[in-house]
């Protein structure tokens, strides 16, 4: 341990090293899904991340005889801590060879530098908010990740915070399903009221029309999301890059708006072909032919990934989901898809969780994100 050195992110140089560790240390493990390193840079890097303006931030590196063994990112999310009264900082991002004494030393100066800055509490692995991959995985360790804002962390991950006297927050589970080869009469019925009643929804066929609509779509997650675990609004040049950065890979047949009579968005879903071969052969890289074999595999993929989607408070009992349901079901058989899968679902969204279990949905991945009072 004498030889091992803990130091900041102080150069373009080091955020290199600290976006390609992962690489290295899952450059065997098959079910490991790479991240785009275009994304990583935007994601890490205080003058393209919006979300480092309201937040305190620390990226630190392991090092040991000269070679980077281990990184960790300390974030204290002020917008979060104000509107839920606590005072956490988060750790994300953690990646480690299976070394006790790169693990314990990473996290315990994370704790020390949260412990200086005020905080009681450190939780994670989270990020700036919950659409960054957060949790350790707990259990599906033998199926690949499918979801490009998941992670697929080893096991002794969990070994090494246990150790570490931290204790479960809370745990996000993931669903599998088959698309239905029928849809059920009760939620076509159901969802035919919900038209006749005034309501309609909005379907695309091309990305660029749905441009128009994404600031009204993250004013309604805004609202709606004040109650998911480690969620903060998203101000508009967060939305602005959040989009970005998704929009190109989206397919338009599988987003669903749903407006009122006024036409003022009320719901909406987001999914999108599984893309996660094609991610695996782009190996972290755009270009030359990275994009191409993403879109490829996109188009080629069998299975839709929920992703995001929201409803107004006051009309969750009117409908609307199965409204949502049907369509984006009805897309999926005429895209000829075969699976459904749900992303992150908080344990305790026992609504959200229902309506998989209507559709024979199986959990088959479960995620935990830890917390220890320093």
């Amino acid at each position: 341990m004498s030889n091992l050195i803990i130091r900041t992110v102080a150069s373009k140089k080091d955020l290199r090293s600290f976006i390609h560790l992962p690489f290295a240390i899952h450059k065997n493990h098959s079910n490991w899904l790479p991240p785009l390193i275009t994304d990583e840079k935007k994601v890490f890097d205080e003058e393209k991340n919006r979300s480092f303006a309201h937040s305190e931030t620390i990226l630190l590196l392991a090092e040991r005889e000269n070679k980077v063994v281990g990184r960790i990112m300390g974030i204290i999310n002020s917008a979060y801590n104000q509107t839920h009264n606590e005072k956490n900082a988060r750790f994300f991002a953690m990646e480690t060879y299976d070394d006790e004494s790169v693990f314990d030393t990473l996290l315990a100066a994370v704790e020390r530098w949260a412990k200086d800055n005020g905080m009681d509490k450190l939780v994670g692995p989270i990020g700036f908010s919950d659409k960054d991959p957060q949790g350790f995985l707990l259990s599906g360790f033998n199926d690949p990740v499918s979801i490009i804002v998941t992670n697929h962390s080893f096991e002794y991950m969990i070994k090494h915070m246990k150790r570490n006297k931290y204790s479960k927050s809370i745990d996000l589970v993931q669903y599998r399903a088959d698309v239905p080869r029928e849809i059920p009469s009760v939620y076509e019925n159901m969802s035919q009221r919900v038209i006749d009643s005034g309501y309609q929804i909005l379907e695309f066929t091309k990305t660029k029309t749905i441009r128009p609509y994404i600031p009204e779509v993250f004013a309604l997650l805004n609202k709606t999301y004040t109650e998911i675990y480690g969620f903060a609004p998203l101000d508009d040049k967060e939305i602005a890059e959040f989009s970005e950065r998704f929009l190109p890979f989206l397919d338009a047949r599988f987003i669903k708006i749903v407006v009122d009579q006024q036409k003022k968005i009320v719901a909406f879903l987001v999914a999108m072909p599984d893309i996660s071969k094609g991610m695996h052969k782009a190996n972290g890289k755009l270009f030359p032919f990275g994009f191409m074999h993403i879109l490829r595999s996109g188009k080629k993929s069998k299975q839709l990934n929920l992703l995001l989607g929201s409803i107004e408070e006051s009309i969750r009992n009117k409908g609307i989901v199965s409204l949502l349901a049907v369509k984006v079901v009805e897309s999926a058989q005429k895209a000829r898809m075969e699976i459904f899968d749900s992303h992150l679902i908080m344990e305790d969204n026992t609504k959200m969780r229902a309506i998989y279990e209507r559709f024979d949905a199986k959990i088959y991945k479960t995620y935990r994100i830890f917390q220890k009072n320093i």
